[in-house]
């Protein structure tokens, strides 16, 4: 379960930083999310005179937050009604909501409550939920149990990986992923997504085994003539066969951490564009070879804001010097 940063993990925090290790190495060596290490020393930095992230400072602005935070224990139906009136007919979400009551000085609450509450709607037979853009995602507590998944004694784990895989400055370091349909479905999709290009490749597997991850693997390594050097793999146990592909190409193989998907974001935010054209609980059984490259080509052909719109096999092309026409 998610608990805010301890006074001890902002001293150790402070101390990391100032010897110039990077947020995401920090954030290993303390078991947490890049994105809270990166979001803590924004937040608490001392904007005002050098910059500098103090942990005392920031315990400090923690503490008077959370007083702060205690000063009001409920809105009044005045300031729901708003929130309702803006789910309903402006179509805001609600941080979009949140922020713009700030703003006007109308109320300070939080998107994380304006949610709660439409979750509290839900529950008492109301239809608020609909006015979300996700309406039909399912509300579920972000908690791990113990990992029921097969686990594998001895795989390299990613904080083995090379330096050059990290930096994306290097052309060939790929994050691995199966993209299921249905439940209970033996079709799936194996993706493959280059770290500091983008560009994508995908493969359609007749079931989700071992022995399919390395056929489709090995068969899109030695087509795609593009450069291969290592593969972090999510944890599944369809890719516990990683030490015949190595054997087989060459390229090294690592592993994310359970329920740590952050570690392999190119690869999960490519599966999030692709979740555009087979939606998740959509049958694959129809879905061949030929329409997954057709996805492969618009999803490598598309600008992205991240590479200044550039497109990823336009990218691929100008650090590699590859041009690979089958994407």
């Amino acid at each position: 379960m998610y608990h805010q940063l301890t006074e001890p993990e902002r001293y150790t925090l402070s101390v990391l930083h100032r010897d110039g290790q990077s947020l995401r190495a920090i954030a290993r060596l303390l078991g947490r999310s890049p994105s809270t290490i990166s979001r803590e020393v924004q937040r608490n930095r001392c904007h005002r005179t050098d910059g500098a992230y103090r942990p005392s400072k920031a315990q400090e602005r923690t503490n008077g937050r959370r007083r702060r935070s205690r000063q009001v224990r409920q809105h009044d139906p005045d300031t729901y009604g708003r929130v309702e009136a803006l789910l309903s007919h402006a179509q805001w979400n609600p941080e979009q909501i949140a922020r713009w009551l700030a703003l006007h000085g109308v109320a300070r609450i939080s998107h994380m409550t304006i949610y709660r509450h439409v979750h509290r709607d839900r529950l008492a037979g109301g239809n608020l939920r609909y006015c979300l853009r996700q309406a039909g995602k399912r509300r579920r507590k972000r908690t791990f149990g113990p990992e029921r998944r097969g686990k594998l004694h001895g795989k390299p784990m990613i904080d083995t990986r090379p330096v050059e895989a990290e930096d994306r400055r290097q052309v060939g370091h790929w994050e691995g992923d199966t993209v299921i349909g249905t439940a209970g479905e033996r079709a799936c999709l194996l993706t493959l997504v280059e770290r500091s290009t983008g560009l994508a490749l995908i493969a359609r597997l007749p079931h989700r085994t071992v022995k399919a991850v390395n056929r489709a693997t090995v068969d899109l390594i030695g087509r795609s003539g593009l450069p291969f050097k290592t593969i972090t793999w999510d944890n599944g146990t369809e890719f516990h066969g990683y030490q015949a592909i190595e054997q087989a190409t060459g390229v090294r193989c690592y592993f994310a951490y359970p329920h740590h998907p952050w570690e392999r974001g190119s690869n999960e935010n490519f599966n999030g564009l692709l979740r555009q054209y087979p939606p998740k609980r959509r049958s694959l059984a129809r879905a061949g070879q030929a329409h997954c490259d057709r996805i492969t080509h618009k999803l490598n052909t598309r600008p992205r804001k991240r590479y200044g719109y550039q497109s990823p096999v336009e990218r691929m092309q100008q650090l590699s010097g590859v041009l690979h026409l089958g994407c």
